[in-house]
């Protein structure tokens, strides 16, 4: 089965890339941030190769406080948006959506709904309000745009994702605030703000441990559910 791999940043890839690098069937894109980058990179990718399974992978931000960091957690959009709970719900089409849950569940990842978003939720208020207002376990930006298109073309698609800061967790900085018009991270605001304040290098570098553990175990489930 030849699958396709979407992620937003190159960090969030790093580690699957070091361990799938010259699988035959395995492709990954770097999309960028947010669903206007992910749409635009799916559909540049889908005329040359045709997958048959594509996983829209990288960090989320927690909303559920029972989710910690480096939890791998994921979703399906097959018709109910919902992986089929035992095979007594299975229709036409099912079966492949209840084996790759059951292999999900064997890798460690717990199911979970998220809700896909034009932000990055950096501070534990929104946080708050995004799970009171949509129930959702964690917040993500690039998932409904790489599963729409998916739909378009009947391709399975699922998200698999990994908790990279937590519900009671803010982020240092405003990311929002430091991004370019494509929502990509604009490394001169970057540098601009750390030089305003430098107190906050700490933190940062403690974010960046953070997101290279939570990118690790995300590595680890796919491997073992897409490598053969």
């Amino acid at each position: 089965m030849s699958t396709l791999i979407c992620f937003a940043l190159k960090e969030e890839a790093a580690p699957f890339h070091q361990i799938a690098a010259g699988r035959p069937g395995i492709f990954t894109i770097i999309g960028g941030i947010g669903r206007q980058n992910a749409e635009q990179a799916v559909r540049s990718f889908l005329p040359a190769c045709s997958p048959q399974l594509v996983f829209t992978c990288g960090f989320a931000g927690g909303l559920n406080p029972d989710l910690k960091l480096g939890d791998v957690v994921f979703e399906s959009d097959h018709r109910r948006n919902a992986f089929p709970q035992s095979p007594t719900e299975l229709s036409d089409g099912d079966s492949w959506n209840l084996s790759l849950r059951n292999k999900l569940v064997a890798a460690g990842a717990k199911p979970a709904t998220f809700f896909c978003t034009d932000r990055i939720a950096t501070t534990v208020a929104e946080k708050k309000q995004l799970r009171a207002a949509t129930g959702a376990d964690a917040v993500e930006m690039e998932s409904t745009a790489i599963h729409a298109v998916c739909r378009e073309h009947g391709i399975p698609c699922v998200t698999v994702r990994v908790i990279s800061d937590t519900a009671d967790e803010a982020l240092p900085l405003d990311f929002n605030a430091l991004a370019k018009p494509d929502k990509n991270l604009d490394f001169g605001k970057l540098a601009w703000a750390i030089a305003k304040a430098p107190w906050k290098i700490g933190a940062l570098r403690q974010l960046q441990k953070k997101t290279k553990f939570a990118a690790e175990q995300l590595a680890a489930v796919l491997a073992q559910i897409i490598i053969p």
